[in-house]
């Protein structure tokens, strides 16, 4: 997920004309070359906090360059039919809300990410509260592990969930989950989701437990998975969560809205006065 930023450093040559340069001692070269390694590491670690804060991604990489040379961010060109495409329902899309709703909110997330965590517990029941139950929005959620195995192991858990139309409640049921295990000292890929844990969500929500744990166990949703990530790719998904309005990615600051409710709700807000 890391785009190598290219910094270019100018400057003029002197000429020397009948004049002999002073030899400059071994100490006196070190000095220079300190402190350019030095500005290297200080550079380096800008990028680093600016990439996990953000979310970040190559979006934010191409951002944080652009800033540089003091230009405008760009983020990824993706044509509108391809976008367009990716985000059409179909009938694995579990929706939320009203299904002739006319504005359609798609979130790409992965249960193991915080900011995806943040997101559960204070975008979603905005929208829920403002727009879903009032018949004005639709969701769906499209998954994107890439936190690790764990991620992926908990979006197949909620596709066997989906296979007997319960996605939402699961889907609540995992963030939920994963935020007491965080609360309690956990954090991405500390073992926690297990098939114990899996099982014990799926048995709550009276699911049929035969046909669960058989999907479970043999992994039955991973291609789907694997293609809902790479269709995100696509259309330049690089971070969690990326959520899509009527088709337009949520952005502030030239990258992903991440979690920034006010953001997210702006643009919901923006697509209903639409109509």
């Amino acid at each position: 997920m890391n785009q190598k930023l290219t910094y270019e450093e100018n400057g003029e040559e002197e000429a020397i004309v009948n004049e002999k340069r002073p030899q400059t001692s071994q100490k006196d070269r070190i000095l220079p070359i300190s402190i350019l390694i030095a500005a290297v590491m200080v550079a380096g670690a800008l990028v680093f906090a600016t990439l996990y804060r953000g979310g970040g991604g190559a979006a934010g990489n191409a951002n944080l360059a652009a800033n540089t040379a003091g230009t405008a961010p760009t983020g990824p060109t993706v044509s509108a039919t391809t976008t367009a495409a990716v985000l059409a329902l179909g009938p694995r899309d579990a929706i939320l809300g009203n299904a002739n709703a006319p504005v359609t909110v798609v979130e790409y997330g992965d249960y193991q990410c915080p900011f995806c965590a943040q997101y559960f517990q204070t975008v979603q029941p905005q929208l829920m509260q403002q727009y879903i139950n009032t018949g004005k929005v639709r969701m769906v959620f499209r998954d994107f592990p890439f936190l690790g195995p764990e991620s992926t192991a908990a979006a197949n858990a909620a596709q066997c969930a989906e296979d007997q139309n319960k996605f939402w409640a699961y889907h609540d049921a995992l963030y939920t989950a994963k935020i007491g295990d965080v609360n309690n000292g956990g954090s991405e890929n500390d073992g926690y989701f297990t098939t114990a844990v899996f099982t014990k969500l799926a048995s709550q929500l009276g699911l049929n437990m035969t046909t669960f744990s058989s999907c479970l166990k043999h992994s039955t949703d991973a291609a789907y998975i694997a293609q809902e990530k790479a269709n995100g790719t696509l259309i330049g998904v690089d971070s969690t969560p990326t959520t899509f309005v009527n088709g337009v990615m949520v952005t502030a600051g030239g990258q992903s809205a991440g979690a920034d409710a006010t953001a997210i709700l702006q643009a919901v807000a923006a697509a209903v006065a639409k109509g």
